[in-house]
């Protein structure tokens, strides 16, 4: 069964106030009219209608300015929305407009009806995309929405291993250079001091000192048993 009310509020769905409207007569009696979402239909209540027609017009006039306002500031914002995604970079699902009002909300604390986000098709790639807002019957503008990846790139290729070194490098780097070696070794051609050569070319001690038998024979001492001739006086 059916009655005919006077809506009092805004019900989505439904209408708007001072509003006349056929609803269920259990709804009405069990919801509409205990919340003062509506009030019956009666002679007595028409007369209100006026009141309830000013009221609207005054709510419509604020909620368009509201709108307005708001549209400004949503058309210069970017939303950001993360997602994940395989090692392709292809997204797992969409972003639907109710992760887009969610994150006006956390991003910017802008409560929207995610049923004022207008998505012409699904958003399935990452990057930058246009999202239409239909905030009220005469305001409409863009959001620009980007969608980014909370996967992590893949890291760039390890680098090749080094070579290794070859045998006579190692040598070179951990022993005496070739060159340093060779220098060292004509220094010690060059001069006897510090030199030992093979056994039998030795050089002698002393040098070049002469032989007892080279020395002069002032130099020898007297034999023995022999006094040396005492000096004559002289008369």
């Amino acid at each position: 069964m059916k009655t005919e009310v006077i809506l009092t509020h805004n019900i989505v769905g439904l209408g708007g106030e001072s509003d006349q409207v056929k609803v269920a007569a259990g709804y009405a009696r069990n919801f509409l009219f205990p919340q003062g979402f509506a009030i019956p239909l009666t002679g007595a209540n028409k007369r209100r209608l006026e009141v309830l027609k000013q009221r609207r017009a005054e709510r419509e006039a604020h909620d368009l300015n509201t709108m307005t306002e708001l549209s400004k500031s949503l058309s210069k914002l970017i939303c950001v929305v993360t997602v994940k995604t395989g090692e392709d970079g292809k997204m797992f699902g969409t972003v639907t407009a109710g992760m887009i009002a969610d994150q006006l909300k956390t991003q910017f604390d802008v409560s929207l009806d995610k049923r004022k986000i207008h998505l012409e098709h699904p958003i399935r790639v990452l990057g930058e995309h246009e999202v239409e807002l239909r905030l009220h019957a005469d305001v409409v503008t863009k959001l620009k929405v980007r969608v980014e990846s909370t996967t992590p790139l893949p890291t760039a290729e390890a680098a090749p291993a080094a070579e290794p070194r070859k045998e006579g490098e190692r040598t070179e780097k951990r022993g005496r250079r070739p060159e340093a070696a060779a220098e060292k070794g004509g220094k010690a051609e060059g001069g006897d001091k510090g030199h030992r050569g093979p056994r039998g070319d030795r050089p002698q001690r002393g040098g070049d000192r002469p032989h007892r038998s080279e020395r002069p024979a002032s130099a020898e001492k007297p034999a023995k048993g022999d006094k040396p001739a005492k000096p004559q006086k002289s008369e």
